[in-house]
Protein backbone atom coordinates (compact mmCIF):
# COMPACT_ATOMS: atom_id res chain seq x y z
CA UNK A 1 0.00 0.00 0.00
CA UNK A 2 1.74 3.01 -1.46
CA UNK A 3 0.57 6.28 0.73
CA UNK A 4 1.16 9.66 -1.26
CA UNK A 5 0.76 12.78 0.39
CA UNK A 6 -1.16 15.57 -1.78
CA UNK A 7 -1.03 19.12 0.00
CA UNK A 8 1.97 21.25 0.70
CA UNK A 9 0.23 24.55 -0.45
CA UNK A 10 0.54 28.05 0.41
CA UNK A 11 2.79 27.26 3.71
CA UNK A 12 0.31 24.23 4.66
CA UNK A 13 1.50 21.08 6.09
CA UNK A 14 0.46 17.65 4.60
CA UNK A 15 -2.57 16.91 6.24
CA UNK A 16 -4.40 14.81 3.35
CA UNK A 17 -3.35 11.83 2.10
CA UNK A 18 -5.09 9.39 -0.77
CA UNK A 19 -4.22 5.78 -0.50
CA UNK A 20 -3.36 4.03 -3.40
CA UNK A 21 -5.20 0.36 -3.43
CA UNK A 22 -7.50 -1.31 -5.15
CA UNK A 23 -11.01 -1.06 -3.90
CA UNK A 24 -14.17 0.21 -4.46
CA UNK A 25 -14.30 4.60 -4.86
CA UNK A 26 -18.07 5.18 -5.06
CA UNK A 27 -18.67 3.39 -2.02
CA UNK A 28 -15.81 5.54 -0.07
CA UNK A 29 -17.25 8.11 2.08
CA UNK A 30 -15.30 9.28 5.29
CA UNK A 31 -16.76 7.83 8.32
CA UNK A 32 -17.83 11.52 9.57
CA UNK A 33 -20.99 10.90 6.82
CA UNK A 34 -23.96 9.47 5.88
CA UNK A 35 -25.53 8.49 2.41
CA UNK A 36 -28.53 7.30 3.59
CA UNK A 37 -30.35 8.37 0.37
CA UNK A 38 -27.86 6.07 -2.36
CA UNK A 39 -26.88 9.18 -4.05
CA UNK A 40 -22.87 8.81 -3.33
CA UNK A 41 -22.30 12.11 -1.24
CA UNK A 42 -22.99 13.18 2.08
CA UNK A 43 -25.90 13.91 3.89
CA UNK A 44 -26.87 17.11 5.12
CA UNK A 45 -26.86 16.37 9.14
CA UNK A 46 -30.19 16.02 10.27
CA UNK A 47 -29.74 17.77 13.75
CA UNK A 48 -30.38 21.34 13.02
CA UNK A 49 -27.19 22.16 15.26
CA UNK A 50 -24.89 20.56 13.36
CA UNK A 51 -25.91 22.60 10.24
CA UNK A 52 -23.67 25.63 9.16
CA UNK A 53 -25.07 29.43 7.97
CA UNK A 54 -22.11 31.27 7.38
CA UNK A 55 -22.26 35.22 7.22
CA UNK A 56 -19.71 34.95 4.51
CA UNK A 57 -19.74 32.32 1.69
CA UNK A 58 -16.12 31.13 0.92
CA UNK A 59 -15.97 30.36 -3.30
CA UNK A 60 -13.24 28.41 -5.10
CA UNK A 61 -12.57 27.91 -8.45
CA UNK A 62 -10.26 25.11 -9.37
CA UNK A 63 -6.56 25.91 -9.85
CA UNK A 64 -5.72 25.56 -13.73
CA UNK A 65 -4.85 29.08 -14.37
CA UNK A 66 -3.50 31.90 -12.67
CA UNK A 67 -6.07 32.80 -10.05
CA UNK A 68 -5.64 36.45 -10.12
CA UNK A 69 -7.45 36.16 -13.71
CA UNK A 70 -10.42 33.94 -12.44
CA UNK A 71 -10.88 36.48 -9.71
CA UNK A 72 -11.96 38.76 -12.15
CA UNK A 73 -13.56 36.22 -13.99
CA UNK A 74 -15.83 35.22 -11.03
CA UNK A 75 -16.70 38.80 -10.00
CA UNK A 76 -19.82 39.18 -11.56
CA UNK A 77 -21.13 36.18 -10.57
CA UNK A 78 -20.22 36.35 -6.74
CA UNK A 79 -22.08 38.94 -6.88
CA UNK A 80 -24.99 37.83 -8.29
CA UNK A 81 -24.65 35.02 -5.44
CA UNK A 82 -24.72 37.64 -3.20
CA UNK A 83 -27.96 39.10 -4.35
CA UNK A 84 -29.90 35.68 -4.08
CA UNK A 85 -28.51 34.08 -0.77
CA UNK A 86 -28.06 37.64 0.84
CA UNK A 87 -24.46 36.79 2.01
CA UNK A 88 -21.38 38.57 1.83
CA UNK A 89 -19.45 36.45 -1.01
CA UNK A 90 -15.61 36.29 -0.95
CA UNK A 91 -13.24 34.40 -4.21
CA UNK A 92 -10.59 32.20 -2.45
CA UNK A 93 -7.60 31.41 -4.72
CA UNK A 94 -6.10 28.20 -4.18
CA UNK A 95 -2.95 26.90 -5.68
CA UNK A 96 -3.34 23.20 -5.86
CA UNK A 97 -6.38 20.60 -5.34
CA UNK A 98 -4.91 19.33 -2.08
CA UNK A 99 -5.25 22.49 -0.64
CA UNK A 100 -8.82 23.50 -1.68
CA UNK A 101 -10.21 20.28 -0.70
CA UNK A 102 -8.56 20.42 2.98
CA UNK A 103 -9.90 24.26 2.97
CA UNK A 104 -13.28 22.44 2.47
CA UNK A 105 -12.63 19.73 4.82
CA UNK A 106 -11.52 22.64 7.27
CA UNK A 107 -14.56 23.97 7.14
CA UNK A 108 -12.88 27.08 5.45
CA UNK A 109 -14.55 26.71 2.00
CA UNK A 110 -18.25 26.72 1.46
CA UNK A 111 -18.58 26.63 -2.46
CA UNK A 112 -16.19 25.46 -5.02
CA UNK A 113 -15.64 24.31 -8.36
CA UNK A 114 -13.48 21.11 -7.81
CA UNK A 115 -11.70 20.00 -11.29
CA UNK A 116 -12.63 16.25 -12.86
CA UNK A 117 -10.20 14.55 -11.08
CA UNK A 118 -10.18 15.85 -7.49
CA UNK A 119 -14.02 16.16 -7.54
CA UNK A 120 -14.38 12.28 -6.30
CA UNK A 121 -11.93 13.02 -3.58
CA UNK A 122 -13.61 16.22 -2.29
CA UNK A 123 -16.82 14.01 -2.14
CA UNK A 124 -15.36 11.59 -0.26
CA UNK A 125 -13.10 13.26 2.13
CA UNK A 126 -14.38 16.55 2.28
CA UNK A 127 -18.04 16.54 1.97
CA UNK A 128 -18.23 18.22 -1.56
CA UNK A 129 -22.18 17.75 -2.73
CA UNK A 130 -21.84 18.77 -6.70
CA UNK A 131 -24.95 19.57 -8.67
CA UNK A 132 -23.81 21.37 -11.56
CA UNK A 133 -21.41 21.75 -14.30
CA UNK A 134 -21.11 24.61 -17.32
CA UNK A 135 -22.22 23.52 -20.87
CA UNK A 136 -22.86 24.76 -23.88
CA UNK A 137 -26.05 26.23 -25.23
CA UNK A 138 -27.17 23.07 -26.62
CA UNK A 139 -26.32 20.96 -23.43
CA UNK A 140 -23.25 19.50 -24.21
CA UNK A 141 -20.25 19.49 -21.84
CA UNK A 142 -17.29 18.40 -21.22
CA UNK A 143 -13.90 18.23 -22.27
CA UNK A 144 -10.73 15.83 -23.79
CA UNK A 145 -7.54 14.80 -22.37
CA UNK A 146 -4.81 15.88 -25.23
CA UNK A 147 -0.94 14.26 -24.77
CA UNK A 148 0.77 17.31 -26.88
CA UNK A 149 4.04 17.99 -27.65
CA UNK A 150 5.77 20.86 -29.96
CA UNK A 151 6.65 20.97 -33.48
CA UNK A 152 9.99 18.79 -34.40
CA UNK A 153 10.35 17.86 -30.77
CA UNK A 154 11.26 14.29 -32.52
CA UNK A 155 7.85 12.92 -30.92
CA UNK A 156 4.73 11.96 -33.76
CA UNK A 157 3.12 9.47 -31.81
CA UNK A 158 2.88 8.05 -28.01
CA UNK A 159 5.00 5.49 -28.14
CA UNK A 160 7.88 8.00 -28.91
CA UNK A 161 7.66 9.39 -25.41
CA UNK A 162 9.76 6.22 -23.72
CA UNK A 163 13.04 7.40 -23.08
CA UNK A 164 12.73 10.92 -22.96
CA UNK A 165 10.17 12.60 -19.58
CA UNK A 166 6.59 13.58 -19.46
CA UNK A 167 4.22 16.03 -18.08
CA UNK A 168 1.77 15.70 -15.70
CA UNK A 169 -0.14 18.35 -13.27
CA UNK A 170 -0.81 16.28 -10.00
CA UNK A 171 -1.80 13.24 -8.98
CA UNK A 172 -5.74 14.14 -8.07
CA UNK A 173 -6.20 15.38 -11.73
CA UNK A 174 -7.82 13.30 -13.91
CA UNK A 175 -6.88 14.91 -17.72
CA UNK A 176 -3.45 15.89 -15.63
CA UNK A 177 -2.47 12.59 -14.51
CA UNK A 178 -5.04 9.71 -13.52
CA UNK A 179 -6.82 9.26 -17.02
CA UNK A 180 -3.33 9.31 -18.89
CA UNK A 181 -1.60 6.85 -16.71
CA UNK A 182 -4.36 4.03 -17.24
CA UNK A 183 -4.60 4.66 -21.10
CA UNK A 184 -0.62 4.78 -21.39
CA UNK A 185 -0.84 1.61 -19.33
CA UNK A 186 -3.53 -0.32 -21.13
CA UNK A 187 -3.31 1.07 -24.77
CA UNK A 188 0.40 1.08 -25.08
CA UNK A 189 2.17 -1.05 -22.36
CA UNK A 190 4.00 2.32 -20.75
CA UNK A 191 4.56 3.06 -17.19
CA UNK A 192 5.90 6.29 -15.46
CA UNK A 193 9.38 5.73 -14.28
CA UNK A 194 9.82 2.38 -15.95
CA UNK A 195 9.63 3.74 -19.58
CA UNK A 196 9.58 7.53 -19.47
CA UNK A 197 10.46 10.36 -16.74
CA UNK A 198 6.96 11.76 -14.83
CA UNK A 199 7.85 15.48 -13.93
CA UNK A 200 4.75 17.33 -11.88
CA UNK A 201 3.93 20.91 -13.48
CA UNK A 202 1.38 21.52 -10.67
CA UNK A 203 -1.10 23.23 -13.04
CA UNK A 204 -2.34 22.47 -16.30
CA UNK A 205 -1.22 26.10 -17.81
CA UNK A 206 2.27 25.05 -16.39
CA UNK A 207 1.95 21.60 -18.33
CA UNK A 208 1.13 23.58 -21.57
CA UNK A 209 3.24 26.49 -21.28
CA UNK A 210 6.23 23.76 -20.92
CA UNK A 211 5.92 22.19 -24.19
CA UNK A 212 4.80 25.55 -26.10
CA UNK A 213 8.30 26.95 -24.64
CA UNK A 214 10.12 23.32 -24.88
CA UNK A 215 10.81 23.21 -21.41
CA UNK A 216 8.53 19.85 -21.33
CA UNK A 217 8.69 17.02 -24.14
CA UNK A 218 5.47 16.09 -23.82
CA UNK A 219 2.55 16.50 -21.54
CA UNK A 220 -0.97 15.41 -20.72
CA UNK A 221 -3.32 18.10 -20.43
CA UNK A 222 -7.33 19.12 -20.61
CA UNK A 223 -8.05 20.89 -24.20
CA UNK A 224 -10.40 23.17 -22.87
CA UNK A 225 -8.09 24.71 -20.66
CA UNK A 226 -5.99 24.89 -23.98
CA UNK A 227 -8.27 26.04 -26.33
CA UNK A 228 -8.91 29.17 -23.44
CA UNK A 229 -5.01 29.87 -23.13
CA UNK A 230 -4.93 30.15 -27.26
CA UNK A 231 -7.88 32.83 -27.24
CA UNK A 232 -6.55 34.77 -24.87
CA UNK A 233 -2.74 34.15 -26.76
CA UNK A 234 -1.13 33.21 -24.32
CA UNK A 235 0.17 30.27 -26.33
CA UNK A 236 -0.46 30.20 -30.38
CA UNK A 237 -1.77 27.38 -31.79
CA UNK A 238 1.35 26.22 -33.89
CA UNK A 239 3.34 25.74 -30.31
CA UNK A 240 1.66 22.61 -29.90
CA UNK A 241 1.14 19.18 -31.31
CA UNK A 242 -1.61 16.95 -30.30
CA UNK A 243 -0.68 13.25 -30.66
CA UNK A 244 -3.60 12.07 -28.46
CA UNK A 245 -7.03 12.77 -27.50
CA UNK A 246 -8.92 10.48 -24.91
CA UNK A 247 -13.35 10.42 -25.19
CA UNK A 248 -14.60 13.22 -23.81
CA UNK A 249 -14.58 13.69 -19.42
CA UNK A 250 -16.97 15.89 -17.31
CA UNK A 251 -15.39 19.00 -16.69
CA UNK A 252 -15.07 20.78 -13.43
CA UNK A 253 -18.35 20.05 -10.96
CA UNK A 254 -20.02 22.98 -9.05
CA UNK A 255 -21.52 22.64 -5.39
CA UNK A 256 -21.57 23.26 -1.81
CA UNK A 257 -20.32 21.26 1.45
CA UNK A 258 -22.85 19.32 2.81
CA UNK A 259 -23.41 20.79 6.06
CA UNK A 260 -24.89 23.77 5.18
CA UNK A 261 -28.29 24.75 6.36
CA UNK A 262 -30.58 23.07 3.69
CA UNK A 263 -32.59 26.78 2.57
CA UNK A 264 -29.08 28.21 2.20
CA UNK A 265 -28.33 24.70 -0.42
CA UNK A 266 -31.54 26.08 -2.20
CA UNK A 267 -30.14 29.48 -2.42
CA UNK A 268 -26.69 28.58 -3.74
CA UNK A 269 -27.73 26.45 -6.50
CA UNK A 270 -30.82 29.31 -7.35
CA UNK A 271 -27.79 31.29 -7.82
CA UNK A 272 -26.33 28.75 -10.31
CA UNK A 273 -29.07 28.61 -12.15
CA UNK A 274 -30.32 32.03 -12.40
CA UNK A 275 -27.05 33.80 -13.54
CA UNK A 276 -27.11 35.65 -16.99
CA UNK A 277 -24.46 34.61 -18.56
CA UNK A 278 -24.92 37.73 -21.72
CA UNK A 279 -22.63 40.29 -21.18
CA UNK A 280 -20.78 38.59 -18.80
CA UNK A 281 -16.68 38.20 -17.57
CA UNK A 282 -17.55 34.68 -17.22
CA UNK A 283 -19.17 33.71 -20.88
CA UNK A 284 -16.66 36.14 -22.00
CA UNK A 285 -13.78 33.45 -20.50
CA UNK A 286 -15.66 30.05 -20.91
CA UNK A 287 -17.29 30.63 -24.59
CA UNK A 288 -13.76 30.00 -25.63
CA UNK A 289 -14.20 26.59 -24.57
CA UNK A 290 -17.83 26.78 -25.41
CA UNK A 291 -19.73 26.94 -22.25
CA UNK A 292 -22.37 29.69 -21.53
CA UNK A 293 -24.62 28.13 -19.47
CA UNK A 294 -24.99 25.99 -16.01
CA UNK A 295 -26.88 22.72 -16.05
CA UNK A 296 -27.92 20.01 -13.57
CA UNK A 297 -25.74 16.62 -12.81
CA UNK A 298 -25.41 14.67 -9.95
CA UNK A 299 -22.07 13.07 -8.68
CA UNK A 300 -23.42 9.61 -8.65
CA UNK A 301 -24.26 9.72 -12.41
CA UNK A 302 -22.05 11.94 -14.11
CA UNK A 303 -18.52 10.72 -12.13
CA UNK A 304 -19.19 6.96 -12.66
CA UNK A 305 -16.14 6.96 -15.52
CA UNK A 306 -13.84 8.77 -13.45
CA UNK A 307 -14.82 6.72 -10.75
CA UNK A 308 -13.94 3.77 -12.81
CA UNK A 309 -10.71 5.06 -14.09
CA UNK A 310 -9.74 5.46 -10.26
CA UNK A 311 -10.75 2.04 -9.95
CA UNK A 312 -8.58 1.06 -13.08
CA UNK A 313 -5.63 3.01 -10.87
CA UNK A 314 -5.84 1.14 -7.84
CA UNK A 315 -6.92 5.09 -6.43
CA UNK A 316 -9.02 4.73 -3.09
CA UNK A 317 -10.39 7.85 -1.55
CA UNK A 318 -9.86 7.20 1.99
CA UNK A 319 -7.96 10.27 3.67
CA UNK A 320 -6.61 11.75 6.84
Amino acid sequence: MIRRALLKASGAVAVLATVLAWSTPGLALDSRFKDENGDLTADTPSDPSQQIDPSTLIFAYTPVEDPAVYAKVWDGFLRHMEKVTGKKVQFFPVQSNAAQIEAMRAGRLHVAGFNTGSNPLAVNCAGFVSFTIMASKDGHFGYEMEIITYPCSGITKVEDIKGKKMAFTSQTSNSGFKAPSAILKADFGMEAGKDFEPVFSGKHDNSILGVANKDYPAASIANSVMHRMIARDVIKADQVVSIYKSQTFPTTGFGYVYNLKPALQEKIKEAFFTFDWEGSALKEEFARSGEEQFIPITYKTHWDVIRKIDTANGVSYACK
